[in-house]
């Protein structure tokens, strides 16, 4: 088989990308009434966002061997099978062993892709990073808004079925899987043999660069499944909720881009970390403690400041280390800490929300966390190395 084209492979890159996020987001939109037509908790129905998570958390260490098995190109494949899989099954049934099932198996396969394809842009974009990670954290902000915008209409054309409305992103996925069909698989064993083994615990960098992404990845998550729920505990409509939950999604879009570029442009990452993570303080101050005053300003902040710390926290490991596979490392230990924790914000807040009665107190920890992502960012910041900036500078 012929090389592919640095076009083919961006467009693949991209659309691998976008099935990353629409299993989980497409449940925000829904998330009370499935929760209501089920007769489950607030807690139990937060497993749906949480164990995919969890699984995209505990399982990511793992994807290095599988690239060492399989190869890096085929295994993203078969996890873009897995995906469309997962969202299919939904169809069975409206039942909880089905959605809760599904979630996991979802998760298990954005596990291993999601560490693979940071490998896979080191591998054919060096040089162009930045644009590239620009082009992959927009098309998961993409995939993201997607899922959380589009997925009651679908619901609404579809029979009024949830389930359908949520295995509709199963197409996406089989398209995926498609393109990459006409990616060649390559070797990755003498590469791994000049690499040492296992994920970089010794390495204080890493520790940090995991806490910022785990930090991030709850609040995220934690938002993408409460936000509407909030928004109509504080007195707006479903309609309203959900227009305001789809602004903070889509304002993600043109800050999933914009940001990467601007990282590289000016080597000023760390200082653009910490800008996102203030703001996204801010912001949740506001949903906290005065949701109805201006709430789409906030709206529209908190989704650029948010997608921005998402899209930045993807560029760290890129400049820790010059070998795809090693890349794939440094990536699978923020994922797998990132995720591990950042699952448990979904349920801590239905906890914290049948608890007390009220979404206040879940999301003033959620203002807390952002303050300690700052905090995080300035300790980045003060350890970058020259040779860091000097490799940004040598890419842009």
């Amino acid at each position: 088989m012929k090389p592919a084209s640095k076009t083919l492979l961006l467009i693949v890159l991209i659309v691998a990308a976008i099935n990353l996020r629409p299993g989980i987001t497409s449940l925000a939109p829904l998330i009370e009434r499935i929760a209501d037509e089920l007769s489950l908790s607030r807690s139990l129905i937060s497993l749906t966002t949480a164990l995919p998570v969890l699984c995209m958390g505990l399982l990511a260490p793992f994807a290095p061997r599988f690239a060492l098995r399989l190869g890096l190109e085929r295994t993203i494949m078969l996890c873009l099978m897995l995906i469309s899989g997962a969202l299919s099954i939904r169809l069975i049934e409206d039942s909880t062993p089905v959605l809760i099932g599904s979630s996991v198996v979802l998760g298990a396969a954005i596990a291993i892709a999601g560490p693979l394809l940071s490998g896979f842009i080191k591998r054919y974009f060096v040089g162009h990073v930045g644009k590239v990670v620009a082009w992959y954290s927009l098309s998961m902000a993409i995939g993201g808004a997607a899922g959380a915008v589009l997925t009651a209409l679908a619901t609404q054309l579809l029979g009024d079925n949830w389930s359908r409305g949520l295995a509709v992103w199963a197409l996406p996925a089989v398209f995926g899987v498609l393109l990459w069909l006409f990616i060649p698989n390559q070797n990755v064993a003498a590469e791994a043999a000049e690499q040492p083994a296992g994920l970089p615990w010794r390495k204080p960098r890493a520790w940090l660069i995991s806490g910022f992404f785990a930090l991030q990845g709850g609040l995220f998550y934690a938002i993408a499944t409460w936000t509407v729920a909030r928004y109509h505990e504080a007195g707006f409509s479903l309609l309203q909720s959900n227009n305001l939950f789809g602004i903070i999604m889509l304002m993600g879009l043109p800050s999933a881009f914009l940001l990467p570029w601007l990282a590289q442009r000016f080597n000023n990452r760390y200082v653009l970390l910490m800008l996102c993570a203030a703001t996204s303080a801010l912001c949740l101050a506001m949903m906290t403690f005065k949701p109805s005053l201006l709430p789409e300003v906030w709206a529209v902040a908190l989704g650029f400041a948010l997608s921005g710390s998402f899209a930045l926290s993807l560029v760290l490991p890129l400049y820790e280390t010059n070998s795809p596979l090693d890349v794939s490392r440094w990536t699978a230990m923020m994922l797998f800490m990132g995720y591990s924790l950042g699952s448990l914000m979904p349920i801590m807040t239905g906890f914290m929300r049948d608890f007390s009665g009220s979404y206040q107190l879940p999301f003033a920890v959620m203002m807390s966390m952002a303050l300690l992502m700052t905090v995080l960012a300035g300790f980045l910041r003060q350890g970058t190395q020259p040779a860091d900036a000097a490799q940004e500078l040598g890419s842009a």
